[in-house]
């Protein structure tokens, strides 16, 4: 395991490249935001926004997919302060928090039209299931649905403008035309949505899962995109993308957060909807030797407000725990809907753990401390 010698990324990470140099290609993206000649860029959404708007009042100008957390809630305020009337949809997460509840209302509080879709819950357990046993991924079936659902509402609504929040590929390292596009496709959704492999048809017929089940985590058909000339921006390609700044912009709008550090977290601002994400957070840890206080120090270190010898000891104290709670709800809870004693989870942390990357005793079982946490054979620095 090799560490980007500005940030704190390794190379395990999908997708993610350090060059000769020791740099890595997610800092790489961030410096060329130096070169982007952001007024230009404002303008070209403005002209965007202005073709899609409805000329005659009769209809919602765009959709903006929306959680309620940060970015969504920032999304929302500018295009409302650019003159949009948006309609706003949330694919429902699937272990919804109470304050995640609280800022969905708070977001519809600002004044929009909304849609909160939610899935046949009986399907999504078993996809949760599903997720976590076969791709080490219980959020699977959320990440397939918030990119999926909101285009569906499109084709129905005959709404053809989506805009989307940040492209993770520029924020968090990708290929350079992903990370560069200001698009989302089907391609983009493919590649990069969270599908882990495991194909939505490939679920029919898996514990008595039928084709209609399936119909909200099923992207519409080239013929159907085409009738609405369906189209998705990323709103971070035309606007300096900065989640902290995102936060305060929400926050003075009503966001609620948190008083402490998000389990797994730096931050007490993001990801605060879905019990489920230490789960999820823990089993990109296991995979790949990093977590989502690596995600949160590496961001804030490109932009100046870390030193990286700060940024690694935050790393240390908070990334990679065993998730025994997450947003102050134990772990067996969020693991009763899908039928998964402690036990067993244990034993699919294992599978899914890359030895490669972590401390075994010599008989090859991972070692861990008495709170079951691992430790890294190349640790940061």
């Amino acid at each position: 395991m090799k560490y980007c010698k500005r940030c704190v990324f390794p190379d395990t990470k999908p997708d993610l490249l350090i060059d000769a140099e020791g740099v890595c290609n997610a800092c790489r993206s961030y410096e060329k935001r130096k070169e982007v000649d952001w007024t230009a860029r404002r303008s070209e959404l403005e002209q965007i926004l202005k073709r899609y708007s409805s000329r005659d009042g009769t209809h919602w100008d765009c959709i903006v997919p929306v959680s309620g957390g940060k970015d969504s809630t920032s999304q929302v305020l500018r295009l409302l302060g650019m003159g949009m009337n948006p309609l706003c949809v949330t694919a429902t997460t699937c272990h919804l928090s109470d304050i995640g509840r609280r800022n969905i209302e708070n977001l519809k509080r600002l004044g929009v039209d909304h849609i909160d879709f939610s899935p046949n819950p009986v399907v999504r357990r078993k996809l949760n299931r599903i997720g976590l046993t076969q791709v080490g991924d219980i959020s699977w079936p959320e990440h397939v649905g918030i990119f999926t659902i909101p285009v569906r509402v499109a084709v129905e609504m005959n709404v053809p403008l989506l805009v989307w929040g940040e492209n993770s590929q520029n924020e968090y390292g990708g290929p350079a035309a992903a990370s560069e596009s200001n698009v989302l496709t089907r391609r983009w959704l493919e590649e990069f949505g969270g599908l882990l492999g495991l194909r939505v048809t490939d679920l029919v017929g898996v514990d008595g899962i039928r084709r209609k089940d399936l119909i909200p985590y099923t992207y519409p058909s080239d013929e159907e995109l085409a009738r609405v000339g369906v189209t998705g921006i990323f709103l971070g390609y035309y606007l300096p993308w900065d989640g902290s700044a995102n936060a305060l912009f929400a926050q003075a709008h009503g966001l609620e957060t948190l008083d402490t550090c998000i389990e797994g977290s730096i931050v007490n601002y993001e990801n605060l909807d879905n019990h489920q994400t230490g789960i999820h957070d823990y089993f990109k840890y296991l995979k790949f030797g990093f977590g989502r206080a690596t995600d949160l120090a590496s961001v804030h270190l490109r932009r100046g407000r870390l030193t990286r010898a700060e940024a690694v000891s935050m790393v240390g104290l908070h990334d990679g725990k065993f998730p025994w709670t997450y947003l102050h709800k134990p772990i067996q809870e969020i693991l009763d809907p899908l039928d998964l004693p402690i036990e067993e989870f244990i034993k699919l942390c294992d599978r899914f753990t890359n030895k490669k990357l972590f401390v075994t005793d010599p008989r090859g079982n991972l070692v861990k401390d008495r709170h079951g946490n691992l430790t890294k054979l190349v640790a940061l620095e």
